[in-house]
């Protein structure tokens, strides 16, 4: 499997490491390509760096680059996911806007049917964010939230962040080790 992954400038670059490290492990190529708003927002939360997320990816290709294999749809994926997914992105994704490689990939990702998971991390969400969410749907992306669930009892942030990451690879059909998923009875926990 090969998915290329965008990180941009909403906080919560922590689940796009989380999401990194599931996808290493499952021994998924990634193609990562981190936006300049994304390097502020690092630096500006002193959390995971840049270094840590390259260090996880397959490839890593500069914003920049419009030329890179991604920005091709003769360039075969089985999609891409942006997390953190910033307002700004999800406004270019949601109406074509391709100036950067990152939403170049996201726009070739749609426009060639594969699957495109924008994992938002706003809020509170202003009408014209709403509007881009319901463009991004309509042109045929997944909308997900960077809001864990709490049925699974989480004990730390990193079971938090893994919720997240479960169901955002559940898109793509991978399973994450460790994930614990809804029982309909409580004999089945």
């Amino acid at each position: 499997m090969k998915l290329v992954v965008g990180v941009t400038g909403g906080s919560g670059i922590p689940y796009a490491l989380d999401v990194l490290r599931a996808l290493n492990a499952a021994d998924v190529e990634t193609h990562l390509v981190v936006s300049s708003g994304a390097k502020r927002v690092m630096s500006a939360e002193g959390g995971p760096g840049l270094a840590d997320l390259t260090a996880l990816a397959t490839h890593t290709h500069d914003d920049r680059d419009l030329a890179a294999g991604i920005a091709s749809g003769s360039f075969r994926t089985q999609g891409m996911l942006i997390v953190p997914c910033s307002a700004g992105t999800l406004a270019k994704v949601a109406h074509g806007f391709a100036d950067t490689l990152l939403t170049r990939a996201a726009h070739v990702t749609l426009k060639e049917r594969r699957r495109l998971v924008l994992v938002v991390r706003e809020d509170p969400l202003p009408r014209p964010a709403l509007l881009n969410l319901l463009a991004a749907h309509d042109a045929g992306a997944t909308i997900m939230t960077a809001s864990p669930g709490f049925y699974h009892a989480p004990r730390d942030v990193a079971a938090l962040l893994n919720f997240v990451t479960a169901r955002v690879l559940d898109q793509f059909g991978l399973d994450t080790p460790g994930f614990r998923r809804w029982r309909d009875t409580p004999e089945d926990t």
